[in-house]
């Protein structure tokens, strides 16, 4: 996705960009039962899959969210952080690591559609880019890369 310089949120998306091809590089580098056994964090035990879809999840919540900015429809209002990943990571749970990997593509596509519409920052949007992009990766990569 090509973004004009004078994007409010091009710094972001390009940041997005770069830790997206390590997550990438990183997940396609495991073994089929490396991504399904669970201890990427315990309590409650987390696989490399529960992680993939816990980011598409996110991804997912941030494109609607997103446009409901552009929208003008969005309310602000706190967010259980803990209480989203719990439903999402039962959601996803069951899935096969081909539904959440390709949920997870899907998303982040869906995503960025949504980034490139914004025309102006606003804090609520600062707020899921940040969930969902580059600053969301951060706390996930460093896991990974063990």
């Amino acid at each position: 996705m090509d973004i004009a310089a004078d994007h409010p949120y091009a710094a972001e998306i390009e940041q997005e960009r770069e830790l997206w091809s390590e997550l990438m590089g990183l997940c396609r580098g495991l073994e089929a039962d490396e991504r399904l056994t669970p201890g990427y964090f315990h309590d409650p035990d987390w696989s490399v899959k529960d992680v993939v879809g816990h980011i598409g999840a996110w991804q997912a919540e941030a494109e609607i969210q997103l446009f409901r900015i552009e929208a003008g429809t969005y309310v602000d209002e706190p967010l259980d952080i803990d209480g989203l990943n719990e439903q999402f990571l039962d959601a996803l749970r069951d899935q096969t690591w081909d539904t959440c990997w390709n949920q997870l593509l899907a998303a982040r596509a869906m995503m960025l559609g949504a980034w490139a519409h914004l025309a102006d920052r606003t804090e609520p949007a600062d707020r899921w880019v940040r969930k969902s992009g580059a600053e969301h990766y951060r706390e996930h990569l460093p896991r990974l890369r063990e």
